[in-house]
This record gives structure tokens, sequence and C-alpha cells, in this order.
């Protein structure tokens, strides 16, 4: 399948994919900012004491440049790794003792940390994120991007294939607490991943199993991602159209890990009315 040169609202009817496969968070649910804000209570908590006890300069976390580099779109533990990487932090992957001070129950405490910095594990940090997480959605919601539910249903309409993929084992959740569960053909995510032993993003892993799933080849499957992660496992599994979505003024960065075309929400997949003769 050619890629198409035309605009985005072109982009899918040239492409003319079998199946469609949408990145949760951020693509199909406006979540990407409660994941952001609940990693920022989670590292902040950490860096916070860790600086104290060393001594140490505080760089709070940036729910901006931080997240998008190095845990957008990627397995929790996966995105605690690469973010301490990134300060050059280097923490056992298991507490050595005492889950019970570390969090690793996944059950944050007030502050939504986990445990003193010099205890601290990767797991008891990605269970911190958890609970911060599904504490905000359980309090404030979660809402569906109204242009991607249209797309969605007219990409049904068309006999189009259509899967909600995600790096997160909360996926289900979000989904129907969005009220679009219903929507989707195949739903793949975290718990598919571990019990599959898929590697998360920027392997292709994810996407190639939804693909399978709707009986569609990559050579003729679209996906539709808002995380250079995500865009980047578009590319790396051969699919014949990688649509980035731009929510976080990242365009640029889109189109380098891969993207054919990038939009600033779903509306601009919509093709333009045809105008008849007056």
């Amino acid at each position: 399948m050619a890629v198409p040169t035309e605009g985005p609202g072109t982009v899918l009817r040239e492409a003319s994919p079998d199946a469609v496969l949408l990145d949760t968070d951020g693509v199909i649910t406006d979540t990407a900012r409660v994941h952001a804000a609940a990693w920022k209570r989670v590292f902040d908590d950490f860096l916070r004491r860790r600086a104290r006890e060393r001594g140490e300069e505080f760089r709070p976390f940036d729910p901006g440049a931080d997240y998008l580099l190095h845990v957008d779109g990627r397995p929790r533990a996966d995105g605690v790794r690469a973010f301490l990487a990134s300060r050059g932090i280097d923490l056992p992957e298991e507490a050595a003792a005492n889950a019970e001070t570390t969090g690793e129950t996944g059950e944050a405490g007030e502050s939504g940390g986990a445990g003193d910095a010099g205890e601290v594990s990767v797991a008891a940090l990605a269970d911190a994120k958890d609970a911060a997480f599904l504490a905000a959605l359980d309090r404030d919601g979660v809402t569906a991007f109204p242009s991607t539910v249209a797309l969605v249903r007219r990409l049904r309409r068309d006999g189009i294939g259509v899967a909600a993929v995600s790096a997160s084992r909360n996926c289900a959740r979000v989904l129907a607490a969005a009220g679009v569960d219903a929507l989707f053909d195949v739903r793949v995510d975290g718990v598919d991943a571990a019990r599959l032993d898929l590697a998360g993003k920027p392997a292709p892993d994810l996407f190639l199993e939804a693909a399978r799933r709707l009986g569609a080849r990559p050579g003729r499957t679209a996906v539709v991602e808002d995380s250079l992660a995500g865009v980047e496992a578009g590319r790396r599994g051969g699919f014949a159209l990688v649509v980035g979505v731009d929510r976080a003024g990242q365009a640029a960065a889109l189109a380098e890990r891969g993207a054919d075309v990038v939009v600033s929400d779903l509306a601009e997949l919509e093709p333009a009315p045809e105008v008849g003769p007056r």
C-alpha cells in the first residue's frame, strides 16, 4: 500500500486500510494528562526525598519533556527505568526487604510515594504510579475524544476493523469508564502483553498482535499513535500507514520517529465533504 501524499483529510481514504489500530491514552481517551500527573506525583516525591537525603538539588519531573521522552506509551516498569536512567539513577527491580515500607503492594500513601528513597525499587515506583492513576480515574472519571469516536464509527460503517491498543493493564477499565469499550472489535493491552510475553513499545509486538486478531496484514493496516515510542513501534512493525497525533507540541519529533502524517486531532482525518455544482 503506497503512503498517501495529500493532506490529512484524505490519508485514510487513499490508504484504504483493512484495519486501523488506535493507541488508547491520548488517542482514544483524554487520559495521557492523567498519567503524566500521576507520574509527576510519584517521581517528585521520590526525587525530593532522595535529594534531601543526599544533600542534592531537587530537580522535579517535567510532565512535558520527561513524560514524552521517557515514559509515554511504555509499560510502567519500562517507563520507570527509562526516566531513572535519564537521571543517572539505578534502582533494584524489587526492594530487598519490607514491602510494606516500599509500597510494593501497589498502594500509594498520602503523598503518593513509595517509601524511603534509599529503600525504593522499580516495582515500588511503578506500583505507586498505578495507584495514583487509578485514584485519579475513580475520582475524576475519563472522557473519550469526540473526534476519535466519530472516526471509529465511520471506520466500522465502512467495514474496517478497529482495535484499541495500550501498554497499560488498565486499558479495559479506562475504555469502560469512557463508555467506548463496545466500539472496538479487538483490544490488546498490558494484560495481554504479560500473558503472551509481548515486548513493550517501541517494539511493535502489541500492534502486530492486534493486527493478527483482526486478520489483517501489517501492510494493509494503519496505526494511530500520540507517543514517540508508539510511532516508532508502528514504523518498526512495517505497518502501511503511521499517523502521529500531536497533542503536546511534538509534531517534528513524531515525524522523525516515523509518522507518515501528523495531525493535532483525528477530526483532521475526516475527508472534506464533496462540494457539488452550484
